[in-house]
């Protein structure tokens, strides 16, 4: 009998995830995830057109992880695997872009080591947190982090100077790498502004649960 209700549990879970999995903010999500090769492929042609479909492909994978939350919520179908898939699908062609362009030479090592390093230590820490039934929310440095870090990697990815003129105004030449870096370079300040604050916010929110099953 027991036997009988752990293998009917099994079912149920594998049919959940079925069907989790075909839900349409779900799909969405495993889109992004097949944008990534597709994006560094044309990155790789290295070409002002290609870098130009390379960032058009980056930034409708951004669009759809805006567009994947708002359905899942809108339609009611928020699920364990959305959330497992949706931020590994950000942090896969955010990484993935970045770790290419240092093979491109279009960014130092040293830049992306950092910003790894920050993305796997504060996913370390939220996952520690969760596990102790602490939940910390990103903050508003964490925010302007990713903003920023998209920003430029888009105009990394476009790759090549333009020339650029605004209601018949000369704006001269611009160099996108350059705009691009300097983005990313922002981006860091922020990084570990963000990671002191997830930091912090552990620490106190440990504290306070401890302070709270210490009182009789």
């Amino acid at each position: 009998m027991v036997e009988a209700d752990a293998r009917s549990k099994r079912k149920q879970v594998r049919r959940s995830l079925a069907q989790d999995a075909v839900n349409l903010p779900n799909l969405l999500t495993f889109a992004r995830i097949l944008m990534i090769p597709l994006c560094l492929w044309f990155l790789e042609q290295d070409t002002p057109e290609s870098g130009f479909w390379s960032a058009i492909i980056f930034t409708l994978a951004a669009l759809t992880d805006i567009l994947d939350g708002y359905l899942a919520r809108k339609l009611g179908v928020v699920s364990v695997l959305g959330k497992l898939i949706d931020p590994l699908a950000d942090k896969l062609i955010v990484m993935a872009t970045l770790v290419w362009m240092v093979h491109m030479d279009r960014m130092p090592a040293w830049a992306v080591i950092v910003l790894l390093a920050r993305e796997f230590s504060v996913t370390a820490l939220r996952s520690v947190a969760a596990s102790e039934g602490v939940i910390i929310s990103a903050g508003q440095e964490g925010k302007t982090k990713t903003a920023l870090q998209m920003i430029g990697i888009i105009a990394l990815l476009a790759g090549y100077p333009y020339h650029l003129s605004y209601a018949g105004i000369d704006l001269g030449v611009v160099d996108l790498i350059r705009v691009g870096r300097a983005l990313v370079y922002l981006s860091l300040v922020f990084s570990v502004a963000s990671a002191a604050q997830y930091i912090t916010l552990f620490a106190l929110a440990v504290e306070a649960k401890e302070d709270k099953s210490r009182k009789p």
